[in-house]
């Protein structure tokens, strides 16, 4: 998202669960990394990795069940010491188009012939009659307890005269004496961000050292969001004898961010009040000529809607940024040890090749909470204000000793790996609140009236054993086979323990004799592998146990109940993985491609086990379940020209993926989730809807598909008996209602979220050793989103609320014919399917341009290289709706007010001497 400080969210191949964790484990310099990835400088990393197979990752056991981001930070090298310095300078704007919505004569009309339609269709009146009903309660429909006319922006007309009553619209005279763009006054356009590191590396024939420093500040484009890290790293690898290696890699970060803690359609989430606020209602306060109005020291003043506005009374989205406070603090330390205890070197006999590893990794985080919420508005008003403070504290650490030995024999090089692993995590929580605040002081001491307090702790520790096998014949042919053994502190010690395996070979087609007089053909690869892994990421570190919740005082005594149901025989989600591969280049490395097939099975889901309601429970959570994910993958990368002075590189990459839920309860073969559906054969985030069939054209209401019959596969048909009482099916059995409660029981499947085909395209090129362009897209075909937003913008709830630009294509008048129903405010109108927006997008994510100071002069200079570019992300999005995010998420269950990607143009110099 474009929050300041946000982590991106990683899928890979397919969700492999319905109810546990689909995140990757994150593995930084070899060991599993539990703290935020916001922690890290981008300038300490020197390669990041995904592990997708089953082979490839088993080493990392049952947290690698949802694929492997490695990421490899950066060692300094044998050498004379370097110093590089990195700085870049840039600004961001909203990468997404905000959503079109109507103007103020746009929206008084719209809501005066929802007012009118109400009276008309809903308590039968005349047309003439609602007509005149609709005009008399307009202004106090709008808003204005004390003053009718408090947010009537066209001052030449009162509200009981705006509107012609012989033709029943907004009289073409009317002045604005207003016009305040919400959305405007909140957005930050041209948000600063500057990033600096600094960074010494270097070493000898023993021991290679680096040092870094760094720091990042950026602007939200979000007003009064923001966020900083200043950072710290030290990597130093010594080779300390023949036999001994040791090394440590130490990360200290600080980060502070100012955030916005509101999302969905809260009356505080400014992403939402600022949208789809109606444009009548002004940002500043106005005197009765529309003038804004300012304090005693000439301070503007925000208009809270205390008058009566019908939607965010006494809210301001702009007021509360500016004077509520929500931010927090985290220290963040990163450690990574190691000693080797053994050689390669030949002098050692029969003990080459044998080595001990012993590797501690540790991630400890603190994290500092302050949410002010002011008295005078708000959140806080009723309580004169409101202070909440909340203290995290996080320490994770691995502990790993590895047993290795590798030798090479002639055409022969095998390669054993025993090892034992201990991973724990301690977490404690600790959260206060209190009213009646001081102003200007964030701390609880000063506030009179303790509201909130509470605190808590959650540990987790999982223990493995590890064996591997690696044999390599003649470089041609390669096999690999592990096993483990994880247990999980999560399960019953009896259900503890799950064995996970792996097997993988890889045949290099073109090191066999009869390949030799191909001479095109560089290098041709075929390998396969299959692996299961294990998932234990369903939420409650204390799953199988029964729970109770105590908030529930009873007098002065303690009271509770039980809040889930033990099953002490839940054990691990599994997932098994095949993966078979086809790798090459050819034309001297000038064309390269690789294709994939992996087909990803799992089974035993952890998910909520259904049970009768009079039991208390809605269900416990159980093994039961299985899905699949199958796909292809392919890349295309070729240098279109390669000369000693032009080098163009071009790359295609390409996934399809297809999901199938094949198996679900004992109890049920669905499980419905709002507009979506898990169901046995069907796509795990498929959408279920009823179907529009469009609008009355007499009426202006929406109608609607329904049926007699469906079977399991979407199939419509009639139910009858014939002559001998025989049940007989016949297909069809459609018909159209305009009964929204009908239409609610007759639900569609209306497709999925998963596209057929999605990936990237890429270009780089590189003039005379000193220009080069990059430009990275991205694309997405298929599949479909639900735009939450759009609906409720095309549907309102509330009058004061606006409308999407799309609303004007409405009913109006009978005979009129068009996919817009009749405009109603908290109508009956339910969502269907046509609220179902086509995801397919192509997006131009980044271009960068940079230019490298001729070597010959920065020699003469003393530095090694000078490079000065130009990059911009997120340039932009196409996609089938102005305003819609179809990246939001990867579900398509929904969208919300929140962020959007930032467009960021950069500039940077990088100097290395």
């Amino acid at each position: 998202s474009g929050q300041p400080g946000s982590s991106a969210s990683i899928v890979i191949r397919g969700f492999g669960s319905i109810s546990a964790n689909n995140d990757p484990l994150y593995v930084v310099d070899g060991v599993p990394y539990g703290g935020a990835i916001s922690a890290i400088n981008p300038q300490d990393i020197e390669s990041m990795t995904v592990l997708k197979d089953a082979s490839a990752s088993a080493l990392y056991g049952a947290r690698a069940a949802n694929g492997v981001v490695i990421i490899t930070t950066k060692k300094g090298k044998e050498g004379r010491p370097q110093v590089a310095f990195h700085n870049t300078v840039g600004w961001s704007w909203r990468g997404i188009d905000s959503y079109e919505t109507v103007d103020q004569k746009e929206f008084v009309q719209l809501s005066f012939e929802a007012l009118r339609n109400g009276f008309q269709y809903t308590n039968g009146m005349s047309y003439a009659d609602a007509t005149a009903m609709a005009i008399a309660n307009l202004g106090s429909t709008l808003g204005g307890n004390g003053n009718p006319e408090q947010w009537n922006p066209f001052k030449n007309y009162t509200w009981s005269t705006i509107i012609d009553p012989a033709t029943g619209t907004v009289r073409s005279d009317a002045v604005s004496a207003w016009d305040d763009q919400w959305y405007d006054e909140i957005y930050n356009k041209g948000a600063l961000r500057h990033e600096h590191s600094l960074s010494l590396t270097g070493g000898s024939d023993r021991t290679n050292y680096l040092l870094s420093l760094g720091f990042l500040s950026e602007d939200g484009i979000l007003k009064r969001t923001s966020f900083q890290r200043y950072s710290a790293r030290n990597n130093i690898d010594s080779e300390v004898t023949d036999w001994f290696k040791a090394g440590l890699n130490v990360n200290l970060a600080y980060n502070k961010q100012n955030y916005n803690p509101f999302d969905g359609s809260s009356t505080s989430n400014p992403w939402y009040t600022s949208q789809f606020m109606g444009p009548i209602y002004p940002v500043y306060l106005k005197d009765a000529n529309g003038n804004n109005v300012y304090d005693a020291e000439g301070n503007i003043q925000y208009d809270y809607g205390e008058g009566g506005r019908p939607v965010a009374n006494d809210f301001n989205a702009l007021g509360d940024l500016m004077i509520d406070r929500n931010a927090y603090e985290t220290d963040n330390l990163s450690a990574r040890g190691y000693l080797t205890f053994g050689s390669d070197k030949d002098n050692f006999g029969f003990a080459k090749g044998i080595k001990l590893t012993l590797m501690l990794g540790a991630d400890y985080e603190t994290l500092n909470e302050t949410n002010i919420y002011n008295k005078y508005h708000g959140n806080g008003r009723n309580a004169n204000g409101r202070v909440y403070r909340t203290n995290e504290r996080q320490l994770t650490y691995t502990f790993n000793q590895q047993l290795s030995w590798n030798r090479k024999f002639g055409d022969h090089t095998i390669g054993l790996l025993a090892a034992h692993e201990f991973y724990q995590l301690r977490y404690k929580y600790l959260y206060g609140g209190k009213s009646n605040i001081v102003d200007g002081i964030d701390e609880l001491r000063p506030a009179a009236t303790i509201t909130d307090a509470d605190s808590y702790s959650q540990e987790h520790d999982i223990e493995s054993w590890l064996g591997r096998v690696n044999y390599n014949f003649a470089d041609k042919y390669y096999f690999d086979a592990s096993i483990r053994r994880d247990g999980n502190s999560r399960f019953y010690k009896d259900n503890r323990w799950g064995t996970f395996w792996s097997v993988g070979a890889n045949w290099r087609i073109t090191s066999e004799e009869f390949m030799k007089s191909l001479t095109w053909l560089n290098n041709l690869s075929f390998r396969v592998s299959y692996g299961e892994s294990g998932n234990d990421r369903i939420g409650s570190y204390y799953v199988w146990q029964s729970l109770y919740n105590l908030e529930y005082a009873n007098g002065s005594r303690i009271g509770g109940f039980v809040s889930t149901l033990e099953n002490k025989d839940l054990s691990w989600e599994k997932n098994g993985m095949l993966n078979i591969g086809l790798e090459g280049s050819m034309f001297k490395s000038r064309l390269r491609f690789s294709v994939e097939f992996f087909n990803k099975k799992t089974k035993d889901l952890l998910l909520n086990y259904p049970m009768a309601l009079s039991t208390g429970f809605t269900g416990y959570a159980a093994n039961v379940g299985n899905m699949r994910n199958t796909g292809w993958e392919f890349m295309v990368s070729g240098s279109v020209v390669k000369t000693k002075n032009v080098v163009w590189n071009l790359t295609l990459m390409g996934t399809h993926q297809t999901n199938k839920v094949e198996k679900l309860t004992g109890e049920t073969n669905q499980i419905n989730n709002g507009y979506q559906i898990v169901k046995e054969g069907y796509d795990i985030h498929t959408f279920y809807l009823p179907k529009s069939a469009g609008v009355d054209p007499s009426t202006g209401k929406q109608l609607y598909y329904a049926y007699d019959q469906m079977d399991d596969d979407g199939n419509l048909y009639t139910l009858s008996t014939d002559a001998e009482g025989n049940e007989v099916r016949k297909p069809g059995g459609e018909y159209i209602t305009d009964d929204y409660s009908v239409a609610s029981a007759h639900r569609y499947f209306c497709g999925k979220r998963t596209p057929d085909l999605y990936g990237s395209i890429s270009t780089d090129l590189t003039l005379f050793d000193c220009i080069d362009l990059s430009v990275l897209t991205t694309y997405s075909l298929g599949g479909k989103v639900f735009d939450s937003r759009y609906y409720s913008s095309m549907s309102n709830l509330y009058y004061g609320n606006t409308w999407n630009k799309n609303i004007l294509r409405r009913w109006q008048h009978p005979g009129d014919v068009t996919d817009i129903p009749r405009v109603e405010v908290s109508g009956k109108e339910i969502q269907t399917d046509s609220y179902l927006i086509d995801a397919s997008y192509f997006a131009i994510k980044n271009i960068t341009l940079g230019y490298s100071l001729p070597t010959r002069w920065v020699n003469k200079a003393g530095l090694g290289k000078v490079r000065l570019y130009g990059s911009f992300d997120n340039v932009v999005t196409f996609a089938h709706l102005k305003g819609m995010d179809p990246q939001y998420n990867l579900s398509g269950n929904g969208t919300d007010y929140d962020y959007v990607p930032n467009k960021n143009f950069t500039i940077g110099l990088d100097i290395n001497f």
